[in-house]
């Protein structure tokens, strides 16, 4: 099968990338925290400050959280202090400066601050998903396309594709853009990867009606895309830009009916979800009414720490309030029985909060999806192209469809469009779903037919096997036509749960992760009683115990609970290599 990206390429890229950041983690670990310890921040400023490059005029770019709303004052002694203001960020109480890095104590010291980061980059996540998940019977059935419903695509842009304009072909159902990359303006996409994003939730298949073996829609072909660009030519961005476009998607919520965001983008966790910036942005949204949809991250192969995968779900993946999605592969059919899961897909629980994640799986490996012309990723691989063949009636007349439209891309990135399409259609039915009855419903109803384990093969012939357990698969397989038959309703948080482990007793447990508020799934509905994957599993059982990681010799025990590896100090960073499986 086809690689997503040229391995090798790729490889040597981020290696030199990454040669470079080291060469500069000796300055930033001997100055950076001016007068802090090496060995990590204060209890106000994050621990990775400690490896964070600063710029070469001895500045680092930091977000900070006030400890209440922020206020100009605040800002100005920010600047008095030699800081510089970049945004302000209000939905998290903050905003986004470039400081002196010698300033750093002296925020760790200031009672009006509550959090401090760095302004850490960020990167995407990277047919036969439609009938994969009930979406070809559901549009058959309710007659949904996603009318109404505004989806903003926090990405690298969105091209106006042929196949983002109105069914009549007057407009574009691009009704909103703007850039979040400083300096940079442009709201199309030179990268290529959120135009493939915004085919998957509402692409119309136009240009590949003939010329095409197959027609290629998205899950909501008629829904209004939000174009919030934050992710240069290179794929790279940062927290700030992320997070100051979810603030313009809830600015503009009511005036775009914006009630879904899509992130495909994302980064390694450094702190608890209540602490990082990105994941207080995401519940700011969530409460607003806002679905927010965010790729697990596609490190699911990463064993560095001896983790076998688990623990590699990315920040703001990790936040129990936000639907977080794994990938699937097809098979190349659509019949979903066959369906595996991608070794890449990030699994839970999330490092240092133990969210159980994901929360969903959907199809996205090899999915073929809308390509922005002259992007990066169009124009340096090109066998991902799909080239348009002739299509020829009875009397031999032939056509050829128009070539450069689509292209093939695998990763969560792929699987979450899929899920916010779903979102986009259930809003549709029924305006009135809140955020939490949307992922208490796909959860609910998720498809849990799964086999126990599989094995999958790299393009290089590299053998991994996969558990389908609960922090790999989550609840189960997005199902579009049973979700959009339910009509329960969450009266409570839909929260993800904790996971924890009673090292006396051996025995884990899912506890509530938001205080106050009844988990609606409780210990019966989606992970306790009820069938969760494959077999019926009783509440009482170690449904990750020794029993679920397929090898008997590895303890289950002492992957996930052991040896500090998931709660300890280490950061997991993880490279944005994604394979397309076979």
């Amino acid at each position: 099968m086809k690689e997503i990206i040229n391995t090798v390429a790729m490889k040597t890229r981020l290696r030199r990338s990454w040669s470079k950041l080291a060469s500069l983690h000796i300055l930033a670990g001997m100055i950076l925290l001016g007068g802090m310890t090496a060995a990590g921040a204060g209890h106000k400023t994050a621990p990775d400050f400690v490896s964070f490059p600063q710029n070469p005029d001895g500045t680092v770019d930091v977000i900070i959280q006030f400890s209440k709303t922020p206020h100009a004052n605040r800002f100005a002694t920010i600047v008095a202090q030699g800081g510089k203001v970049k945004r302000s960020l209000d939905h998290i109480n903050g905003g986004a400066f470039r400081v002196p890095a010698s300033m750093l104590k002296w925020l760790e010291n200031n009672p009006d601050v509550a959090y401090v980061t760095p302004d850490r980059p960020t990167q995407p996540s990277f047919d036969d998903e439609m009938p994969a998940v009930m979406a070809t019977l559901a549009h058959q059935q309710y007659a949904l396309n996603g009318t109404g419903v505004g989806v903003a695509v926090i990405d690298s842009g969105v091209y106006n594709h042929d196949d983002l304009q109105t069914a009549d072909r007057t407009a574009s159902r691009i009704i909103y853009s703007e850039s979040f990359i400083s300096g940079d303006p442009s709201t199309g996409d030179a990268y290529g990867h959120g135009t493939h994003v915004a085919g998957i939730i509402g692409g119309n298949g136009f240009d590949s009606q003939s010329g095409y073996l197959q027609a290629y829609p998205g899950l909501a072909p008629n829904v209004n895309i939000v174009n919030l660009r934050v992710l240069d030519a290179n794929g790279s961005g940062s927290d700030s830009a992320v997070i100051a476009a979810i603030e313009r998607a809830i600015q503009l919520q009511q005036t775009y009916n914006i009630r879904v965001i899509n992130l495909s983008v994302g980064r390694p966790i450094v702190e608890s979800y209540t602490q990082d910036p990105l994941c207080q942005a995401v519940e700011a949204a969530w409460q607003a009414g806002i679905v927010v949809v965010v790729a697990a991250g596609n490190n699911g192969r990463d064993n560095t720490l001896g983790t076998h995968g688990y623990a590699t779900v990315g920040s703001p993946a990790n936040d129990p309030l936000v639907i977080t999605v794994g990938a699937t592969k097809t098979m190349g059919t659509p019949d979903r029985t066959d369906d595996e899961i991608a070794s890449y897909s990030s699994r839970g629980p999330s490092r240092l909060d133990h969210v159980v994640k994901p929360d969903l799986v959907a199809p996205g490996n090899q999915i073929i999806s809308l390509l922005a012309p002259g992007s990066t990723l169009a124009v340096t691989y090109p066998t991902l192209n799909i080239a348009p063949v002739p299509v020829c009636d009875a009397l031999g007349s032939c056509v050829t469809g128009p070539g450069g439209q689509y292209l093939q891309l695998s990763g969560t990135s792929m699987a979450t469009p899929v899920v916010a399409g779903a979102a986009a259609l259930m809003i549709q039915q029924d305006p009135t779903l809140s955020p939490d009855t949307v992922k208490a419903r796909m959860m609910a109803t998720a498809w849990k037919g799964y086999p126990t384990s599989s094995v999958s093969y790299d393009s290089l012939g590299n053998e991994y096997f996969s558990q389908y357990d609960v922090f790999t698969v989550g609840a189960g397989y997005l199902d579009v036509d049973a979700v959009l038959g339910d009509t329960d309703v969450a009266n409570g948080s839909a929260a993800s749960p904790v996971a924890s482990f009673d090292s006396t007793s051996g025995q884990a447990a899912l506890t509530n992760s938001v205080a106050g508020n009844s988990i609606i799934w409780g210990s019966s509905i989606v992970w306790g009683r009820s069938i969760i994957w494959g077999n019926t599993i009783d509440s009482n059982s170690i449904i990750w115990g020794a029993s679920v990681w397929g090898d008997p010799s590895v303890s289950g025990t002492s992957i996930i609970w052991g040896d500090s590896i998931i709660w300890g100090d280490s950061i997991i960073w993880g490279e944005s290599i994604i394979w397309g499986e076979r």
